[in-house]
């Protein structure tokens, strides 16, 4: 599997440089990374955990909608130019959470990071890598993730030490500089006018039935909206958990730096569970690996519930951190196998909006909780149960997906 996967990426190394490059760079406006410095912003703008949730909520909450409209233009442009183009709306957004002073436009600087971050950065990404690669789409989804799970291990321990010597304003300025530099990068690497070594024709890459589905017929279908539930409770409470970081360390008496120690561990897994997710998508296919990816989050979340002391959270951790590999990858990979690839960026582009919706309403309803004195640790069981749910209802779209494989010629 290594010598595959080394000749793979030496063949095809500009594009999946370029999934990377992207979804490392969506890290600005990922919630782990806004929820680093979710104790300075309370504190400068006097919110409580209820005010800030919320905040967060509608601003991400309406970069969702938008995601439905905007997704689509992948279907469009080329991502060298609609790369670049959010790029520079990145750049743009993180100097506003540097410069704003104002509770109330709080809101749209979340709405700025959440919609051209979290949301078309990694969209654009993974469009790219599902539609360049067909036979070996998963090791390419893998691969591309790898930007994610970058951002996710050094960000918030490298972040949380650099607070202590700059301002957190001074600091986002420094992101964005810093996203502008990598636009030359991203025209760099995909300098050349090619399609990527083992992509097939786009047009031959058909979903269920044989037929590339417009996203009218995807919001019909059943499949859609069974999968649904993982989608949104994966981002929603996975985001909570990330969000809520600082007081979660404190009902636990750890400090922040403490908690923050552990989370590359999750990281390492991730990178690891990504990987294998991505080589067993391409050997065995997702219809038979999608039941089970969401059974070590349910573990997890127990495990975040009881959690005596650091270790046990750094096992939670672990094993969120090996769902998430197949959260980046068969979900990815099942909308271009369910319904094709001829407009698979505004069918993905619906499933992104569920996606961050689903991360809208997790830090919203949990933050909300908190103010209302419902403990954050019984809430995990509430996840954990809720997880249980999503992962029976995902037998449904295997069930139908398995039925029409053995149905075509």
């Amino acid at each position: 599997m290594s010598s595959g996967y080394l000749s793979f990426i030496r063949a095809n190394a500009p594009f999946l440089a370029t999934g990377a490059l992207l979804s490392f760079l969506s890290s600005f406006g990922q919630t782990y990374f806004i929820a680093i410095f979710g104790g300075e912003i309370r504190v400068t703008f006097a919110l409580s955990h209820g005010d800030w949730g919320m905040i967060y909520m509608i601003g991400t909450g309406a970069s969702a909608i938008c995601m439905v409209f905007a997704g689509g233009l992948a279907d469009r442009f080329r991502v060298r130019t609609l790369g670049v183009t959010v790029l520079i709306l990145l750049a743009l957004s993180c100097l506003a959470m540097a410069l704003n002073t104002s509770a109330a436009l709080l809101v749209i600087v979340i709405f700025a990071l959440r919609f051209t971050g979290q949301g078309m950065t990694s969209h654009v990404a993974v469009v790219a890598m599902a539609r360049w690669f067909v036979a070996t789409r998963g090791r390419a989804l893998a691969i591309a993730a790898l930007g994610f799970m970058f951002g996710e291990a050094t960000m918030p321990l490298f972040m949380v030490w650099l607070k202590s010597y700059f301002n957190w304003r001074d600091l986002w300025v420094c992101f964005a500089i810093f996203t502008l530099l990598m636009i030359p990068v991203l025209r760099f690497l995909l300098r050349l006018e090619r399609t990527p070594q083992s992509v097939a024709n786009e047009d031959q890459s058909f979903g269920l039935g044989q037929k590339h589905w417009t996203r009218a017929q995807a919001l019909k279908n059943p499949v859609f909206w069974m999968m649904a539930p993982a989608v949104m409770s994966f981002s929603g409470f996975g985001t909570a958990f990330w969000f809520h970081q600082v007081h979660f360390a404190e009902i636990k008496g750890w400090s922040h730096l403490s908690l923050v120690s552990v989370f590359p561990l999750g990281t390492g897994m991730l990178a690891l569970s990504t990987v294998l997710f991505g080589w067993a998508i391409d050997r065995f296919g997702v219809i038979k690996l999608l039941p089970y990816y969401l059974i070590p989050y349910i573990l997890a979340f127990i495990l975040h519930w009881y959690a005596p002391s650091l270790i046990w959270t750094a096992l939670a951790v672990i094993l969120m951190g090996f769902s998430g590999g197949g959260q980046a990858t068969l979900l990815n990979a099942c909308w271009a196998t369910f319904y094709g690839t001829k407009n698979l960026g505004s069918i993905k582009a619906a499933a992104t909006a569920l996606m961050v919706l689903g991360s809208a309403l997790g830090p919203g309803i949990s933050g909300w909780l908190i103010d209302t004195d419902v403990p954050y640790e019984t809430q995990m069981l509430g996840y954990a149960a809720v997880f249980c749910i999503a992962a029976v209802m995902l037998l449904y779209p295997v069930r139908v997906a398995a039925k029409a494989l053995s149905d075509t010629p």
